[in-house]
Order: structure tokens, then sequence, then C-alpha cells
């Protein structure tokens, strides 16, 4: 056994337990799910508080609230499927509150910029915002129609993980700019996906509102 399995197994034991603790008191998978928009919600409040002489620590410090709001996406499926209330709600109520988080993470950053009167970094976060929202609608719209559509390639996660970095070393506008760049190939890919895949469907269902 490597050191990296052993690892891994190691915090594989201890998510199993935290997830057995929080069944055993009963918690609502959603109260979980809930808690993660609200430590989102702290890492947005300390981009929009940051400064020229602030910036670094408390961009740091925002990557890493936001490492910390991953531990509330990991344990709130496995927390329903502990104590059998795996809901189709939960999942919509899961779905509804990522985009809420992704939306606060970049409204604290146009409001950063907005402080440092940097106004193409306000419009690139509110765009980014916006775009990050898109590539999640897109799936969804997508999927009422045809099934499956999981193409693209800056889905959450991905996005994520380029918001940690760019907080951690304090390199948030190339990321924006990247995130823009990919969320707005994403949905164009989707876009074409679902064209191509909706040419033979019957004409009724083209005019579906959202």
């Amino acid at each position: 056994m490597t050191w990296t399995s052993a690892f891994g197994r190691a915090c594989g034991k201890l998510l199993n337990i935290i997830v057995r603790w929080l069944a055993l008191s009963r918690i609502n998978p959603n109260v979980l799910t809930f808690m993660g928009l609200v430590v989102n919600t702290i890492a947005a409040i300390l981009f929009g508080y940051a400064n020229s002489e602030n910036q670094a620590r408390l961009f740091r410090l925002a990557g890493l609230v936001i490492i910390g709001s991953g531990f509330f996406d990991l344990v709130d499926g496995e927390v329903a499927r502990a104590t059998n209330r795996v809901t189709r709600f939960g999942g919509f109520f899961d779905s509804v509150i990522d985009r809420y988080s992704d939306a606060s993470q970049f409204l604290g950053l146009l409001v950063f910029y907005a402080r440092g009167e940097r106004f193409v970094y306000v419009v690139l976060a509110a765009f980014v915002m916006v775009s990050a929202i898109m590539v999640s609608y897109t799936r969804a719209r997508a999927e009422s129609l045809i099934g499956s559509c999981r193409v693209g390639f800056l889905e959450r996660p991905e996005r994520l993980v380029l918001v940690i970095i760019g907080a951690l070393f304090n390199r948030m506008a190339p990321v924006l700019w990247l995130i823009a760049v990919l969320s707005t190939i994403t949905v164009i890919h989707r876009m074409r996906y679902t064209w191509t895949r909706t040419q033979d469907s019957p004409v009724g269902a083209k005019g579906q509102a959202a």
C-alpha cells in the first residue's frame, strides 16, 4: 500500500465517521446544503471587504473559506443517503443553493472591483457571474429536452478550483478572464450539442418556456 492510498483510506474513514455522527444527530441534509451557502457568503464578504492594503490576506482567507465550504457539498448527499432522506426536492434544493453560492462569490468580487473603481473588472465579474449560471442552466434546459447534456469542460468543480487558486495566490484577475472565456465556450458547446440532438424532435417541443 502506498502512502497516497493510505491517506485516501484514512480520509474516507474520517468522512464516514463524520457522516455517521451527523446522521445520528438527525440533522436535515438540506440544512447542511444551506450551510454551504452561508460559508460561501462569508467568502464573498471577505472579497468585498478587501482593499489594496489587505487584499492578499483577505483573498487568501476567502480561498480557505471556499475550500471549507466544500465540506458541506461533500457531506449533505452522504448524510441524506445514510438517513434515507434522499428526495427529489433535496436534489433540486442543492442545485438552487449551488447557484446562489456561485453568484455570491462573484458578487463579492464585483463589490471589490467597484470599490477600487476598476470598471472593466466590475463588468468582467458581472459577466462571469452570469456565465457561471448559464453553464448550469444550459445543461438543465437541454436535459429537459434531450435527456443528457454532459458536454463542456468548465462545470462547477473546475470553476471552484480556479477561484480558489486565484484567491490563494492573489491572481484573481487572470482567473476571471479564464473563467469568462471557458464558460462561454462551454455554453456555446452545449447549445450546439443540443441543436444537433433536437433536429429530429417534434416542433411542439421548441417553444416551451423556461
